[in-house]
């Protein structure tokens, strides 16, 4: 796997990431993602990342997972010099604005809804990868 292009999915809700999973196959880019399903085993693959010489370009955290949601993950992030610089992107079920300020507070890159339908999700993926080419340089898809 190409560490330059990959995005870090976190998100508990098994159906939401194969959903997800599916969208990037559409486009042909599911090699280009990887799952964790909370903010422990993130933090813990990054640092498998990290001494591999190969973090993640993008991360993108659900709100609300067991364990550490995504709010606390996102602290951790932004507290290590190691992942600091790694974008991350909120995904949300909900637009509140208080989570939405606080999370933009704490480093977030932005803070995106979940999609409703099939095509709102290929849409968010395809944006995700976008994110993704441009935070690592690349110009097309690998």
């Amino acid at each position: 796997m190409n560490a330059q292009t990959m995005i870090l999915f976190v998100d508990d809700d098994k159906e939401d990431c194969g959903i997800l999973q599916d969208a990037f196959e559409d486009f042909n880019a599911q090699k280009h993602i990887h799952f964790e399903e909370n903010g422990e085993k993130a933090l813990e693959y990054v640092a498998r990342c990290h001494t591999a010489n190969a973090l993640p370009c993008l991360i993108v955290l659900d709100l609300n997972m067991p364990r550490m949601n995504g709010t606390q993950t996102l602290k951790h992030l932004k507290l290590n010099e190691n992942y600091k610089h790694i974008p991350v992107v909120i995904y949300s079920t909900s637009l509140n604005g208080i989570e939405k300020d606080e999370c933009m507070r704490l480093g977030a890159y932005d803070y995106i809804m979940k999609p409703l339908t099939y095509q709102e999700c290929i849409d968010t993926a395809k944006k995700l990868y976008e994110l993704c080419l441009q935070f690592s340089g690349t110009t097309s898809q690998q």
